[in-house]
């Protein structure tokens, strides 16, 4: 990730569009991803703030900065504070190593970013 302090949110503008154009051309696929995703994060037995957490540290183990900014976007929304978001990453460290770490940091990054917007 760079320095610019408004990578995550130029990062995930930019995705955006891009699902955008895929929603136009496969809206199949994409309706069903998004009530994929709706049914997996909304309140149940976990709160939605718990599967969010939960999907920041699978998108740290994956190594993806995309996922990374969207799910701390959210976060940020749902009142996460820094202390909640890194003890996340904390378990997403201890499970991924080395690589984790650095996207650990990524994710704090992006926390600090949305935090700030």
């Amino acid at each position: 990730m760079t320095t610019n302090p408004n990578a995550y949110g130029e990062l995930t503008t930019a995705i955006s569009k891009q699902l955008s154009t895929l929603r136009n051309d496969i809206p199949d696929v994409m309706k069903g991803f998004g009530e994929l995703a709706k049914a997996a994060s909304r309140d149940g037995a976990l709160s939605r703030k718990t599967k969010e957490l939960i999907a920041l540290t699978l998108g740290v183990a994956a190594h993806c900065d995309a996922c990374i900014g969207f799910h701390v976007q959210a976060l940020v929304r749902l009142g996460t504070t820094k202390a909640e978001l890194e003890e996340a990453l904390g378990m997403a460290i201890y499970m991924g190593g080395g690589p984790s770490a650095m996207y650990s940091a990524n994710a704090l990054a992006a926390f600090e970013e949305f935090s700030a917007a």
